[in-house]
């Protein structure tokens, strides 16, 4: 049962308390300064330029034969996930997250496109962010969520390189960051 503790009286004009309140808001965000928009473009050319060595480095084995397809294309998706979070942790504030992450696409889509349509999986992203959004042991379900990806689930190898992947990446993206004084 509702009391009238639940309810609240809107004061003479409502209207423009409202108005006050959006527009005290919209004060207190201030926009990025322009030296912040292009390091967080750089941050993301940069950790889209080590992406795609990565991917190239990985594909021949240390035999030098063609790596294990699948494993790839998970490396490729963790590693793509490790950089949207990075930016999302790394970044002052949403609005240069999302300038890196479009920097980040732009560069891997205009260097090699192939490269760019097999690490936008939106379905493992959704796993990943499953095991991401838990909170602790980020690395552990990491490397345990690449694992069961590559249809190795619960094998301690491809867990511990899926959780290595994850660490090495988004230390990259964080040293980057902090290079380009956006943290």
């Amino acid at each position: 049962m509702y009391s009238d503790n639940d309810i609240k009286i809107a004061g003479d004009r409502p209207s423009l308390d409202i108005k006050r309140n959006r527009e005290t808001a919209a004060s207190k965000k201030s926009e990025p300064k322009s030296e912040d928009i292009k390091n967080a473009r750089e941050l993301g050319r940069i950790i889209a330029e080590k992406f795609i060595g990565d991917a190239r480095t990985a594909e021949i084995s240390d035999e030098g034969e063609p790596s294990d397809f699948e494993m790839l294309i998970q490396r490729r998706l963790l590693l793509s996930f490790t950089a949207t979070v990075g930016f999302e942790q790394y970044c002052a504030d949403d609005s240069l997250a999302g300038i890196a992450q479009k920097s980040f696409i732009d560069t891997v889509k205009k260097t090699d496109i192939e490269l760019y349509n097999s690490s936008s999986d939106t379905g493992a992203f959704s796993f990943y962010y499953v095991a991401y959004r838990r909170g602790s042991e980020i690395d552990r379900r990491m490397g345990q969520t690449f694992a069961m990806l590559c249809a190795h689930d619960g094998d301690p190898v491809y867990q511990e390189l899926g959780e290595a992947l994850y660490c090495w990446f988004i230390s990259t993206v964080k040293k980057t960051a902090q290079k380009l004084n956006l943290i």
